[in-house]
This record gives structure tokens, C-alpha cells and sequence, in this order.
């Protein structure tokens, strides 16, 4: 349930409407205008709760039920689009934010190669996995908190944010010292857990969507971070996983569309684990700059032949350097910028 106050209504006003949420054991959550304030009233029960009970409140100008499952990530809670700031970049806007990186840290030399490459070509944030979830308990799970802090050296360096993988809400202190944005992927998007945790830790936040997850499935998982407190969320699409094996997923690149129409979280495109071959992820890379993300997640590595995770699917130095170069046009083409 959405409660419009009227413009200029008074903080006393905004908190009867609170109280009164309380009474009925319903939680609320608040989207702070320039000139107005609205009230999300959440609880299970709010289906059964008259809209009149709020509508009768001084100060309030409209009360409206939210039919979708999802409520904190829709654009009826915030019609105006959110904009997620990760130090000087702002992802929502009008800029294509690229954030590019190896899949795993592996070495401090290959790290650094890679970041001063894609920072070069015009990537804005630096990716690299610390910590990597793989489908096999014997592949290679990454370096831990050693890749966790030649991260946080090459940010220092090169005086770029960075984001990384995390899988567990135990591992939260350790991660948010050392990046500026957490990223929980696509096997934790319902570990509700880690998505309270992210939430209450006030970093930006990338939600990668499921492997076999609807997009409503999504939107719900989104409104567990947002509920915790996380309001810089950013929305991935990665592909899911249907009957066609010619990919190693299939990239929907309708839900750019349709997360743009429902929900008011910026959203990005990760081409690389929907491709699954580098050959794949220019194509896919370029659709969904012309459907319109506000930014791409693409694997980048110096030696992918020698990689020791997802070597087949990441791009070297030279191809992301030309990459970005037809990106700058597509987005040109659309009315944005790289």
C-alpha cells in the first residue's frame, strides 16, 4: 500500500501516518521527495487493510493498493528513476557505466595489467572476483582476501571504484573494507540472508538475477535489500537458463525493457556469462546498449587461454580496447554517452 502526503505536509503528519502503520503491525518505508513524501505501508496482512484507515489522515492526498508482489523495487513506491553513485560514476543517468575485470584475481601482475587496460579503454569501474562460487568443489574459488586487498591496491592506484562477489554475510566486514560496491550473484540472488546483510551494510549493491528466475522472482529478491536499508541498488541481467545449449545462457535482453517499465532500479547487462564465448559477447554487449541498460558487466582477462576460471568467455586487452570503441557509438546512436 502506497501513501501519497500532500506537498509541504509537515514531518507531525508523515509520523501519524507511521504510527498508525505501527498500530496495525505494519512496517513502512519512506521515499523523501524535493517536495513530497511517500509512505510504503509493508506487511503481509495491508490486502486486508482499508485504504481509508490512512486516507483519513491530515496531510495525506492519495492512498493506493500495489497489486504487484513486489513493492519497494516497483515504479508505483518511486515513479522517478534511481540513480546509483559509486563515488564520481553515476549508474542510472546518462552515461553507459562499463565495469570490466578479470572473473577471478589470480596474481597482483595480472590484476593491475588488467585494470590500467580496461581504465585506459574507458571502463569507469574495476571488477574482479575474491571469493568465486563455482559449480565444482575442485575448480579454482579464488584467492580470498588476499584478492580482496590487491583489489583495494589497484583502487588505490589507479583511483578507480571496484566491485567483487560476496557469498556470505560473514565475509561482509572483511569485503566492505576493501570495495565500494558488493555484488551478490546469481546463485544467492533468494539467500535472503546475504540480502539483508547487503542491505544493512549501506554499500551499493549489484543483484544479479537468478539462473532460473522470473523477473517478478527478481524484483521480490531486490525488495529484500531495499527493505534492509540498501537503496543503491543496481539490477544485473546475466541470462537465465533455458532449453538452448548454442550459449551458455540466454541472455533476455526484453527484461532491460521490462525492469525499465516496472521497477525504478537502474540495470545492467553482464554479456559475458550469457555468452559463455568471447566471440558471443561483442554482439550481446552492443544489443544491450541499444536496448537501453544503464551499464555492462564484462569479463576482461590478459592471457584468457591460461585463465584459471571462465577463460573461454573473457575478452583479451585488445578486443575490450575495440569494443568500447563501437559501444561510444551505439550509445551516441541512443542519446546516451560511455
Amino acid at each position: 500500500m502506497i501513501v501519497e502526503m500532500r506537498r509541504g505536509a509537515p514531518q507531525e503528519q508523515v509520523d501519524a501516518v507511521i504510527e498508525r502503520a505501527a498500530k496495525l503491525d505494519c512496517g513502512t518505508q519512506l521515499n523523501v521527495g524535493t517536495d513530497k513524501v511517500v509512505v510504503a505501508i509493508l506487511g503481509s496482512d495491508t490486502g486486508h487493510i482499508p485504504t481509508e484507515v490512512f486516507a483519513v489522515l491530515p496531510g495525506v492526498e492519495s492512498v493506493t493498493r500495489i497489486m504487484r508482489p513486489y513493492k519497494l523495487a516497483s515504479r508505483d513506491f518511486r515513479p522517478q528513476p534511481t540513480q546509483v553513485r559509486i563515488g564520481d560514476v553515476v549508474v542510472g543517468g546518462p552515461r553507459v557505466v562499463v565495469m570490466a575485470g578479470p572473473c577471478s584475481i589470480e596474481s597482483r601482475g595480472q590484476l593491475m595489467d588488467t585494470a590500467r587496460h580496461v581504465v585506459e579503454a574507458g571502463a569507469t569501474v574495476l571488477r574482479g572476483g575474491a571469493f568465486k562460487p563455482r559449480t565444482s568443489p575442485f575448480s579454482f574459488q579464488g584467492l580470498g582476501e588476499e584478492g580482496l586487498e590487491l583489489l583495494d591496491e589497484a583502487r588505490r592506484t589507479l583511483g578507480v571504484p571496484v566491485v567483487t562477489e560476496i557469498m556470505d554475510p560473514h565475509q561482509l566486514d572483511c569485503v566492505v573494507e576493501h570495495v565500494d560496491v558488493l555484488q551478490v550473484g546469481a546463485r544467492n540472488m533468494q539467500n535472503y540472508a546475504l540480502l539483508r546483510a547487503v542491505g544493512e551494510s549501506g554499500k551499493p549493491c549489484i543483484l544479479k538475477r537468478g539462473l532460473a528466475a522470473a523477473v517478478t522472482e527478481w524484483l521480490q529478491a531486490a525488495d529484500y535489500v531495499l527493505a534492509a536499508g540498501g537503496n543503491q541498488l543496481i539490477l544485473c541481467e546475466r541470462g537465465i537458463r533455458t532449453f538452448e545449449t548454442s550459449t551458455r545462457f540466454t541472455l533476455d535482453i526484453s527484461a532491460v525493457g521490462v525492469i525499465k517499465r516496472s521497477s525504478h532500479l537502474p540495470v545492467l547487462v553482464d554479456p559475458s556469462h550469457a555468452a559463455g564465448h568471447y566471440e558471443l559477447v561483442p554482439v550481446l554487449a552492443r544489443a544491450a546498449v541499444a536496448a537501453g541498460a544503464d551499464g555492462l558487466l564484462i569479463e576482461v582477462h590478459p592471457d584468457p587461454i591460461n585463465a584459471l576460471s571462465d577463460g573461454l568467455q573473457q575478452l583479451t586487452l585488445s578486443d575490450f580496447g575495440r569494443l568500447m570503441g563501437e559501444l561510444r557509438a551505439i550509445a551516441g546512436a541512443v542519446g546516451r554517452s560511455i
